[in-house]
């Protein structure tokens, strides 16, 4: 039987020294792929919203807190045919540099279908066509908006989502409680309720992601009551100034998930026409 000499504090010390330089190779491996997937999640994000005349838009979107969580939140905006606007908003599930790039596939797929698509309902059935023959392991939750000049109307559809808040110059106020349907790339010939919204008065609609509204302490509908808030009190204020305040609210909840913001400020209809 061989006996085992303890071991000296050289060798204490050379170990000690490995496991170190082991630890450190990981933490800053992982310390890249944030930065490669912040990175991607920023790049893959538009740089500008559309606007028309009485309608403002603006966007945020924050990391999560301790910069662990990142990839898969979006926003985006674009023209459609006839004159309308489109707006999304959506969460990837998972993270990091695949959630990134799924998520990247996710918005230009439904620019792709609303293109053709007759309402944000078919434009939801037809992205959730699109992901299922993907073959993905990821889904994502998300909120599809199209804005009409001429009927001065909101329509929206959610897979899965966290409602929109909305306030009014009149002091109204309300969380967009709309039926909706589960999220993307989950299953086949799902239906996606459509809600129709007259902007009878000047106000605000904001679509938000879960990081926004929701922490590991925070219920998220005393994150959404916050918002409501948030969103009633700056009724009037530029977009750009309303995103602000309302992605403040993330950081109450201690948000451990990325989070995204986009408003809508609009005037009354043209003319004063409902």
């Amino acid at each position: 039987m061989t006996r085992r000499h303890p071991a000296s504090a050289d060798d204490l010390l050379s170990e000690l020294g490995r496991l170190a330089a082991q630890a450190l190779e990981r933490a800053e491996l992982q310390q890249a792929r944030v930065e490669l997937a912040e990175a991607l999640q920023r790049g893959l994000l538009p740089g500008a919203l559309p606007q028309l005349p009485g309608l403002r838009t603006a966007a945020r979107y924050a990391p999560a807190r301790h910069g662990l969580d990142i990839g898969g939140d979006w926003y985006d905006g674009f023209a459609l045919p006839g004159g309308a606007l489109g707006f999304s908003i959506g969460d990837v599930q998972g993270h990091d540099v695949e959630a990134a790039a799924f998520m990247g596939q996710v918005r230009i797929g439904l620019r792709a279908v609303a293109a053709t698509a007759a309402d944000p309902g078919e434009v939801l059935v037809r992205a959730n066509d699109l992901l299922l023959s993907m073959e993905s392991a990821l889904f994502a939750t998300c909120s599809f908006l199209c804005f009409d000049p001429v009927a001065w109307e909101l329509a929206g559809a959610r897979a899965g989502h966290v409602p929109a808040v909305w306030a009014t110059a009149d002091g109204s106020c309300g969380i967009s409680r709309s039926e909706g349907g589960v999220p993307l790339g989950i299953l086949p010939g799902e239906v996606y309720p459509v809600t129709r919204r007259k902007l009878l008065q000047p106000g605000a609609f904001v679509l938000l992601t879960d990081g926004v509204v929701e922490g590991p302490s925070f219920p998220i509908e005393a994150g959404l009551e916050e918002v409501t808030r948030v969103v009633r009190a700056g009724v009037g204020a530029e977009p750009g100034e309303l995103a602000a305040e309302v992605i403040k609210v993330a950081d109450l909840t201690g948000h451990t998930d990325d989070a995204a913001v986009l408003v809508l400020c609009h005037d009354a209809p043209p003319g004063g026409a409902g």
